[in-house]
């Protein structure tokens, strides 16, 4: 809160002065006492969180958007490989797309050295995930992709080519703008998915809708799935000739029932008659965290590491639970992307390499007290020195329906998590934790000697706190605040901010909100408390002394930050440690 100080045109007494000037003294003094009865802290050495990076892996983006790009540079840290990226010239910016050609060029110029290249087709192809929603191909496009990968492959057939597609979402393209229209082509697509499965439907509602959407309209929205599905065949043919080493096809924002699982299904029975069935083509549920599943799942495959996980939920009903923009279970999403990892699930706590703790509630089913059942077994957990990875979902994206507020409240050392995250869809939530994870486990078990392994811990503590930096206090929080205070102002459409005006507007309100939570969050037990870490080489104690932050908004929107933090992490002086 910012104070405004007026003195009064006559001036103040010496005497006031004085007695002002003595208040002041003893407010700094009680101050000052505070602040080192909250930070007391051991005898610790301040430590360095650079990674040596030992192998360097090609990254195409599925755009600039922070979780598809900034997350995988940051997650190689922990794994010690420098991920390489285009220059944002190249990159779409929202809803520009990228420079496909120059992407290209610049993709043959940079791949030598490379030990991987993991490339998005949409970028390649469209220039991004929001163009390659809206964007219609000219003749001979995908040809001239699939000949341009063919090429590449022959002049570095060294160099594994990780590829990665997304199926388009239900949601009609931009240029359909019509509201009814709209409404009438999503009702289409869900009574077609319901048709498909076997499932009744009501006919002549059907019949109704399909007179009812403009012919042209309904040609164009059908034709993107149509020109997807034929990408996505040719692709997987480009696995069977060898030169794609693995491709990810993923399913971008769905339901149930719907055209894309409709297109799904034609795709696993193509995968089925082509003989691929083991783990070269994957079909997985997700778009903006598949980049950073393969960065794991090749970090895995190069270093022989396949995590074993125990899987948790906060309660009976989690598993079966189907979350907003999802077209599959928590469970069958959680199976997903740890087969992705080449991971395996056990049920056996003693056994597994980490445990896996989904946590879901919903507010309507009141299930929040299920919260705290959580932050008993986590607390158990830690008695018995079990790493976990926290994943905190909430059917309405509020912080009620949340675990971390409970364990800060609890004083539970959250550095003491391997991985948390909670953004978005269920899919990112959960193949990013999963992804963290493994990186943490198989880097920490993999380090020669105890200075590397404080190393990687220290880069898996930036990746952490940047999750509930971003995850909980930006995305349960403070951007409803800052929503609801452009919508105030007349500023309605916070997806599409002016860049001349409130989207300077919105970072100074994101700057400073976020940096008085940070103030408050970081003077905390759960934050502050010394943790142990055990490696090969020998247990050590770390404690995280400090963190500054800086971030902005990416896209002239409010739905994702850019976030980088700066933690000072100190090693204390314990017997034990040294």
């Amino acid at each position: 809160m910012a104070f405004s100080h007026r003195i009064p045109s006559g001036g103040f007494s010496l005497k006031k002065q004085a007695s002002l000037l003595l208040l002041l003294i003893l407010f700094l003094s009680a101050s000052l006492i505070w602040q080192q009865t909250i930070r007391q802290e051991p005898d610790s050495v301040p430590i360095s969180s650079q990674r040596l990076m030992q192998e360097q892996i090609l990254l195409v983006p599925l755009d600039g958007r922070p979780p598809c790009r900034q997350f995988v540079i940051d997650a190689g840290r922990i794994s010690g490989t420098e991920v390489i990226t285009p220059p944002n010239s190249l990159q779409d910016y929202y809803s520009q797309p990228g420079d496909t050609t120059g992407m290209r060029s610049w993709l043959s110029e940079h791949i030598d050295g490379s030990g991987a290249a993991i490339l998005s087709i949409d970028q390649l192809l469209y220039g991004g995930l929001l163009a390659a929603r809206e964007k219609e191909l000219p003749p001979g496009a995908i040809e001239e992709l699939l000949q341009f990968l063919r090429q590449l492959h022959a002049n570095h057939p060294d160099i594994p080519l990780y590829a990665f597609s997304i199926l388009p979402r239900q949601t009609p393209q931009d240029t359909i703008d019509g509201y009814q229209e709209r409404r009438d082509l999503l009702a289409y697509s869900r009574l077609k998915g319901r048709e498909d499965a076997g499932l009744a439907i009501n006919s002549s509602e059907l019949s109704r809708l399909e007179q009812s959407i403009p012919t042209g309209s309904l040609q164009r929205y059908l034709s993107h799935f149509t020109e997807n599905e034929a990408l996505n065949r040719a692709l997987i043919e480009l696995v069977r000739e060898g030169v794609l080493t693995r491709l990810i096809l993923g399913q971008d924002d769905g339901e149930p029932y719907s055209i894309p699982n409709i297109e799904k299904k034609h795709l696993l029975d193509w995968i089925r008659s082509r003989n691929l069935s083991d783990g070269s083509v994957v079909l997985t549920h997700g778009a903006d965290e598949i980049a950073l599943s393969l960065l794991a799942s090749i970090h895995n495959e190069k270093t022989g590491f396949h995590p074993r996980i125990h899987v948790r939920y906060n309660h009976d009903r989690t598993p079966a639970r189907i979350m907003p923009y999802m077209a599959v279970s928590i469970e069958q999403t959680v199976q997903e992307k740890i087969a992705l990892l080449g991971g395996q699930q056990t049920n056996s706590e003693e056994n597994a390499d980490f445990t896996l703790l989904v946590s879901s509630c919903d507010s309507e089913e009141d299930d929040l007290s299920a919260r705290r059942d959580t932050v008993q077994e986590l607390e158990h957990d830690r008695s018995l020195s079990m790493p976990v990875a926290l994943v905190d979902l909430s059917r309405h994206f509020q912080a009620q329906e949340t675990v971390l507020p409970l364990l800060i409240q609890r004083d539970y050392p959250v550095n003491e998590l391997i991985a948390y995250a909670g953004w978005n869809t269920t899919s990112n939530a959960v193949g990013t934790a999963l992804a963290q994870a493994s990186l943490f486990e198989s880097s920490r078990r993999q380090s020669g000697d105890r200075a590397e392994v404080i190393a990687v811990t220290a880069a898996n503590l930036t990746f952490l706190q940047n999750r509930i930096l971003e995850d909980y206090f930006y995305l349960k929080d403070t951007i409803d605040l800052i929503n609801t205070t452009l919508q105030k102002a007349g500023y309605t459409n916070t997806a599409d901010l002016d860049l001349e005006h409130n989207y300077r507007w919105a970072n100074l309100m994101l700057q400073h909100t976020m940096k008085n939570q940070l103030a408050v969050y970081k003077n905390t037990r759960s934050f502050r408390q010394p943790v142990r870490f055990s490696s090969p080489s020998g247990d050590f104690e770390l404690i995280m002394q400090d963190i500054t932050i800086d971030l902005s908004y990416p896209w002239p929107r409010t739905f994702e930050i850019y976030l980088r933090s700066a933690p000072r992490l100190a090693i204390t002086k314990t017997p034990e440690a040294e």
